[in-house]
């Protein structure tokens, strides 16, 4: 019951406030902008300070981590880069024969495995 009486308070102060706003729009328009723009070139000031004293600082204590993780970076692109692939004019190269197998190229990633199971004991299906 106590929270329902709340938020009746809460939502006639902001009716209360809208009503104020309306009405003081309609009779001094030039005197209701004025004091909104300096409202809001205080808030901009006040972030600007907070900004540049406090928050500016903190990320000043992480740059050494976020120098770490692109120096990370560079080396994981440089690990995987891909080779850049030669162009042989035909002229000058003979054809090969192209076998119905591809070759694989490259090495395999070293973060994955192939897991061979048991296959001689898997159950048979259609007898169940």
């Amino acid at each position: 019951m106590g929270n329902s009486k709340g938020t009746l308070v809460v939502y006639a102060i902001i009716g209360l406030a809208v009503i104020g706003v309306i009405t003081q729009l309609f009779s001094n328009t030039a005197s209701f902008l004025t004091s909104i723009f300096t409202m809001l070139g205080f808030g901009i000031v006040i972030f600007a300070l907070l900004y540049f004293f406090i928050f500016r600082k903190r990320s000043g204590a992480s740059s050494n981590e976020t120098k770490k993780y692109k120096q990370a970076v560079k080396q994981s692109k440089a690990k995987y880069k891909q080779q850049p692939q030669q162009t042989k004019s035909s002229s000058s190269s003979k054809r090969e024969k192209s076998s119905p197998f591809k070759k694989k190229s490259g090495k395999r990633p070293s973060h994955l495995r192939v897991i061979d199971g048991n296959k001689s004991k898997r159950k048979n299906r259609a007898s169940l």
